[in-house]
């Protein structure tokens, strides 16, 4: 077998190497256009998980590499003249040069024929290579040169950084957040190897104007970061290597094969180094192609196992990155937070470092974080623990004289098990349990305001006096029988109306049975849906007298709060997106335009219900399609309905146009949340795939939400809040019925808390910096 290796990083160099353990007898080349001692950035670094990796695929270039590392298991956050350390993280940095060589050492020792100072324009010179490996890098020519086939796609990030070094100690990844004259500037900081440190400098694009390093060469920026970061590096130099400002380019690659050739590592795609996974992923890249080479018939089936078996793994970090890189593009949303808290939102940032999960390797830390979010709730004005404090999702809150005793809240589910808009004994049962389960606050599912208002023929309904009877009695029982607030969520189909029930087809158009839908223009959701008609002045007075007709029922009924649907590409939401409303009118156009006629609704609302209670309402903060609602839209949106006298944003996103592209994982939904509560400054609540309460209290301590919603965990386990209470010993309200089932838990919870830390840390493998300093500690006198 001809293997030619076009780029000679660490991924050609790694995949150079364990090809050729696989295959001794190949003739594998790697063509780098540089010298072999070139190299570019000062150091790399990687997590003791990696290095396991490299441990199990080639001991040898393993054992030399970490002959070489730093070890440190600490992260320092400095910030506003505080320093929080938060230990257990294990990682290990080393000299990206020493690297290299490294790597290049092992190759030739296999017998692999390195050629540098050799650029490669034209793969036809490989015409006899059964495979060819394109590892040139984030500035791929042969991704470029074959750019129809691949279809990158490069977003180009907003902030601007420069890598330098530092001949600066350090003894943790340390982060330094540092407000200037011009705004704010961010270091990121570790040491490679002694007497080396790495240094990436990044600001906003705002910043680095003001303060004048437009133009500048490296010298002159490495003298003005010296200048800024001097009171740290105390007297030490920074150090340039191609050190120019320049904007990170996110890459994703919808194909990384052609023919027999494969794209690996920065040529297919990139990870912010904010999560330092780069070279990482890179080296990672060539484990996964020797493995599917080593299993595969062939070359050709082995590109395609490498890239199916590869990309989800990339696509999960790239995401990481992703989230990691837009937090610290907006680091002022959370320059005023409480430094401790804003410490938690750094380590959390990624979503892949949770709330238990410090709890574990730092609970000195998070007691902090604990104590610093019950002040912020006793300075609200309630009477709480600050010494020895629940966690943050039994912390109480309130929105005008509403008064919730814990954050956690049952979703707003469509149930579809109405009969004619009216509540069933299955309605009452479904949110009783709930309340009982020890939810503070339980949301109705979108409840329409008239018979033609329903997405389904099961939707509930508040129009007539029976339903309001039915859900009366489903509000005295909530209050008869727990702790529980509950909102009644009301909405309009819109467009969406006349269809399906959910597990007969959802969104999908009535085949006989259905009624006129309405919208801001006759736009059909399915090209075979009903044509809505668009609204004139008439309708809209229509409607809205609907929407205060059912305010006052809900108002009659006992409910403490009250939700305005203008989400997911329903009746109001349809005015909102420019995707749905297409008019030349005074309701149409512009934002401000669009958000007219929901705002109409709003306040006459607001005007009918209480002023004691809380109003909120729900919006799609993106629409997830091109041309769409963008979180900077749904920041103006809550601006709008804040000033108009909304108490909270319930955060929701998409589902307003059928070719809609959502990007989900865990918690999704969070960062649309944290934009808006963090620059719009109202109270949010965050909602999809939140399934745990660990993911509860991480949200809440960060500062992304101010309470949170749950769904499917409702759905499958009633008493969810009840559970999570016993976990982390937050007492919560019971009914006297289920008192012994409540002591049991929370005594058990205690032994099975305790057992599950137990066996965590046992699990858990030191880290390379916790084994070295055990194996340099002095032994003791005997």
């Amino acid at each position: 077998m001809k293997v030619a290796i076009i780029g000679g990083g660490p991924a050609g160099l790694y995949a150079a190497i364990l090809l050729k353990k696989q295959r001794p007898q190949a003739e594998i080349t790697v063509y780098e256009r540089n010298r072999a001692d070139d190299t570019f950035g000062f150091g790399v670094v990687f997590s003791d998980a990696t290095l396991d990796n490299f441990e199990k695929y080639d001991p040898p270039s393993y054992r030399r590499i970490t002959q070489e590392f730093a070890y440190w298991d600490d992260i320092a956050v400095h910030f506003r003249g505080t320093v929080h350390r938060v230990g257990g993280n294990g990682f290990c940095g080393c000299s990206r040069r020493t690297l290299l060589l490294i790597l290049q050492e092992r190759a030739r020792e296999l017998g692999v024929t390195l050629k540098f100072e050799t650029d490669i324009d034209d793969e036809a010179r490989f015409a006899d290579a059964d495979l060819i490996v394109l590892a040139d890098g984030i500035n791929s020519r042969f991704r470029d040169k074959y750019i129809g086939h691949f279809q990158p796609q490069v977003d180009l990030r907003s902030n601007k950084f420069a890598w330098m070094g530092s001949t600066k100690p350090l003894d943790a990844f340390t982060f330094i957040f540092q407000e200037t004259e011009w705004g704010p500037f961010i270091a990121h900081a570790y040491q490679y190897e002694a007497g080396r440190s790495t240094w990436i400098f990044e600001t906003d694009a705002q910043t680095f104007q003001r303060a004048g390093l437009e133009g500048l060469g490296e010298r002159e920026s490495a003298e003005r970061m010296a200048e800024i970061f001097g009171w740290f590096l105390d007297g030490h130099p920074l150090l340039i290597n191609r050190s120019m400002w320049r904007n990170f380019p996110m890459i994703r690659s919808q194909r990384w094969v052609k023919d027999n050739m494969v794209l690996l590592g920065d040529a297919k795609a990139t990870a912010h180094f904010s999560i330092g996974s780069g070279t990482k992923l890179a080296m990672e890249d060539a484990i996964a192609l020797a493995d599917a080479m080593a299993e595969a018939p062939s070359v050709r089936e082995a590109l395609k196992t490498y890239e199916q078996g590869r990309r989800e793994e990339v696509e999960k970090t790239q995401h990481a990155a992703d989230v990691s890189l837009v937090w610290f593009e907006h680091v002022d949303r959370f320059w005023d937070f409480d430094p401790v808290q804003f410490a938690f939102g750094v380590m959390t940032r990624a979503k892949a470092i949770t709330y238990d999960n410090l709890t574990l390797r730092a609970p000195e830390f998070v007691r902090e974080v604990d104590k610093a979010f019950a002040k912020h709730v006793r300075a609200k004005g309630f009477d709480v623990d600050v010494d020895k404090p629940v966690a943050p999702m039994f912390q109480p809150l309130k929105l005008r004289e509403m008064q919730v005793a814990n954050r956690a809240v049952v979703s707003p589910m469509c149930m579809y098990s109405a009969k004619e808009g009216l509540p069933t004994d299955f309605h009452l049962v479904h949110y009783g349990s709930r309340a009982i389960g020890g939810a503070g606050l339980i949301f109705t599912e979108m409840t329409c305001v008239g018979r033609d208002a329903r997405i389904t023929p099961g939707c509930a309904g508040m129009w007539n006096d029976e339903q309001q009877a039915a859900w009366t009695r489903i509000v005295d029982f909530v209050h008869a029988n727990s702790a529980a607030k509950i909102c009644l969520q009301l909405g309009h189909a819109g467009r969406k109306g006349a269809t399906k029930l959910m597990w007969e087809g959802m969104d999908r158009p009535l085949e006989a049975g259905g009624w006129d839908t309405i919208s801001a223009s006759p736009l059909p959701y399915f090209p075979d849906s009903r044509v809505p008609r668009e609204m004139d002045r008439a309708a809209m007075d229509h409607v809205k007298q609907e929407f205060v007709a059912a305010t006052l029922r809900g108002e009659a009924c006992g409910f403490d709060m009250l939700e305005l649907h203008c989400a997911h590409g329903y009746l109001l939401a349809s005015f909102i997106s420019p995707l749905t409303n297409k008019r030349t009118d005074e309701y149409g156009g512009t934002l401000e335009n669009r958000l007219r006629y929901p705002l109409e609704v709003f306040a006459a609302m607001r005007s009918a219900w209480p002023a004691r209670k809380p109003m909120s309402v729900r919006i799609s903060a993106t629409d997830w399609a091109a041309g769409g609602i963008t979180g900077d839209d749904a920041v103006e949106v809550a601006r709008a309905f804040a000033e108009a006298g909304v108490d909270l944003v319930d955060v929701s996103t998409g589902q307003t146009v059928r070719d809609a592209q959502p990007v989900y994982g865990r918690m999704f939904q969070t960062p649309f949340s944290d934009q808006v509560r963090n620059e719009a400054r109202v109270a949010t609540m965050c909602v999809g795939n939140i399934t745990t309460a660990d993911q509860v209290n991480t949200i809440l301590a960060a500062g992304r939400a101010d309470l949170v919603a749950l769904g499917r965990p409702h759905l499958v386990d009633p008493s969810f809040t009840m559970r999570a209470a016993a976990w982390y010993g937050a007492d919560i309200a019971c009914p006297p019925q289920y008192l012994p089932g409540k002591e049991q838990i929370f005594r058990n919870s205690v032994r099975d808390r305790q057992d599950f830390e137990d066996l965590k840390v046992k699990a858990k493998p030191k880290t390379r910096a916790e084994l070295k300093a055990e194996a340099t500690k002095p032994l003791a006198a005997e």
